[in-house]
Parts: structure tokens; C-alpha cells; sequence
């Protein structure tokens, strides 16, 4: 029987599934396989990026699975060469030439660059691609609530999602409660990474408790608070457990526990150097 995940809205109105496929790291030939079998299984959300270097790969698995356009949730994100008004268009049109498709459902600034210090300008283009319909809904990704406040009162549109490093060591859990209060839905890249996490003890008593796996535990840790994560595996079999766990119900306390794991450990900085 096919699982699929179940939708969070997006503060522009769009259905967007709590769990998805990271594709992070998969060549061409990978991503292509990737994303049809995972689409087969009942994936809907699909994440890629420019800076991947494999959105063709990612169009292909697409077109192989064969499942309506409508269906599917595809996001993409562009790099910093494409920081202007002008830019972000171009950056669209490249990623949907790549992808072969005619609009994506989520399009993200892939990381604010804050010394080239053009965001802003990027922002502005993105608010036109969604008017348009080229991007059905807008955000970011790896933006501190500063560098989002700077969006907010530039244009007076706020993004919908922010893509930012969060697991159970790296709570982010300021950054999440800014995004709750400004209608913004978070959405984690990594959430199974360190992978010695997965055997902590607090996560491991809960895995067994619950019936499932450590990882299953942690990505329910997430969907089960509306926080979107799209965890990457060349392993069918991990990624149908990674989807299962939709079907997984933690306690109010197994949730806290989890939660209080936290270590502080964001290794996401301000530097241009580690953005894209």
C-alpha cells in the first residue's frame, strides 16, 4: 500500500507534503532513478537546487514516474550569481529548462550571501516569478531572522518556507518559533545527520517504545510539528522507512525529549564562504 505524506499550507495558499526527497549529492544518471522510484513509492515532494548540478537528472525520474504534474511538489534553488532582480528570473528559466517543466512549486534563494549583500534585490525578483506563475510559492534558504526581517520590511511579502539546518542536536528552536510567529514554515535539510545521533540513547528507548526506527523517530520528531524535511538516501529501502514514519505517532513527551537533546550545534554561519 502506497503512503504519501500529508500537506502543510503555505501562507500563499499552496499544499506543500511535510516529507519529501532530498536529492543533495545524487549525479544525473542517480537523481533520475531516485526520483522515479521514490515517486513510485509515494514521494510528492521532490528537493534539487542549481547548485546540485543534477536537475536533470531530477526532470527525467519525473517524466519516468509518470505521475501528474499536479501531483507533484518540486523545489529548486538558485545561486548567488543570480542575486538581482533580473537574476532570480534568469536562474527560473535556466532550473526549468533543466527540469523540463513549465513552473516549480517552491523556489528558494539558496543562501543570503549577506557580504555580496544583493538578497534583497533576488527577493524582489522572486515576488514577480510567483505573480507570474513560474514558481507557485517563494522562500529561502539558510536566512537568520535578521536577514529575513531585512526582506519583510524592504517589499512587505514574507517568505513562505526557510530551508535551514535543524536536527536534534541543532534545534533552531528561536529561528522556529520567528518562523511560527511570522506565518513562515520551516523546512530542515540533514535531519538524520550526525549519524551517530541515531544512537542516543533518548531516541533509541523511544524508537523501541514506538515501534520503529531511530531514524523514523527523528523525521516524526519533525512532521509531527508541521516542520517540513526532505532526508536524502540512495537506499529504496530507507526511503520508504523514511516515508512510513508519516504513519509514526509520538507522545507529547517523547517529542520534548527529543527536543531536549538540543546541543546548539548550527553549523550554518553568515559567511559568503559556505553559501552558494
Amino acid at each position: 500500500m502506497t503512503t504519501t505524506a500529508p500537506t502543510v499550507t503555505l501562507s500563499h495558499g499552496t499544499e506543500m507534503p511535510v516529507l519529501g526527497l532530498g536529492t543533495a549529492g545524487f549525479d544525473d544518471a542517480e537523481a533520475a532513478e531516485c526520483v522515479r522510484t521514490a515517486i513510485e513509492d509515494g514521494y510528492r515532494l521532490v528537493d534539487t537546487a542549481e547548485n546540485y548540478g543534477n536537475e536533470r537528472g531530477v526532470g527525467q525520474g519525473i517524466r519516468d514516474a509518470a505521475v501528474p504534474r499536479e501531483e507533484l511538489f518540486v523545489t529548486t534553488k538558485f545561486n548567488k550569481r543570480w542575486h538581482s532582480v533580473d537574476g532570480a528570473r534568469q536562474a527560473c528559466e535556466n532550473s526549468l529548462e533543466r527540469l523540463g517543466l513549465e513552473y516549480v512549486d517552491l523556489l528558494l534563494i539558496h543562501w543570503p550571501n549577506p557580504g555580496q549583500n544583493r538578497y534583497v534585490e533576488a527577493w524582489e525578483g522572486m515576488i514577480r516569478l510567483r505573480e507570474e506563475g513560474l514558481a507557485r510559492a517563494i522562500g529561502v534558504s539558510n536566512f537568520k531572522p535578521h536577514h529575513l526581517d531585512r526582506l519583510v520590511e524592504a517589499t512587505g511579502v514574507t517568505p513562505e518556507v526557510n530551508q535551514i539546518n535543524l536536527n536534534p542536536y541543532a534545534t533552531r528552536a528561536s529561528t522556529h518559533a520567528y518562523h511560527v510567529s511570522h506565518g513562515i514554515v520551516t523546512e530542515a535539510w540533514s535531519p538524520l545527520q550526525p549519524a551517530t545521533m541515531l544512537q542516543d540513547p533518548v531516541i533509541t528507548e523511544i524508537a523501541a517504545r514506538t515501534g520503529c526506527s531511530p531514524a523514523q523517530a527523528v523525521l516524526r520528531w519533525l512532521t509531527q510539528r508541521g516542520i517540513v524535511t526532505v532526508p536524502r538516501s540512495g537506499s529504496r529501502e530507507h526511503r520508504r522507512q523514511n516515508l512510513a514514519s508519516v504513519d509514526v505517532q509520538l507522545t507529547q513527551k517523547d517529542i520534548d525529549d527529543i527536543s531536549a537533546l538540543d546541543r546548539g550545534e548550527d553549523h550554518v554561519t553568515d559567511s559568503d564562504e559556505f553559501g552558494h
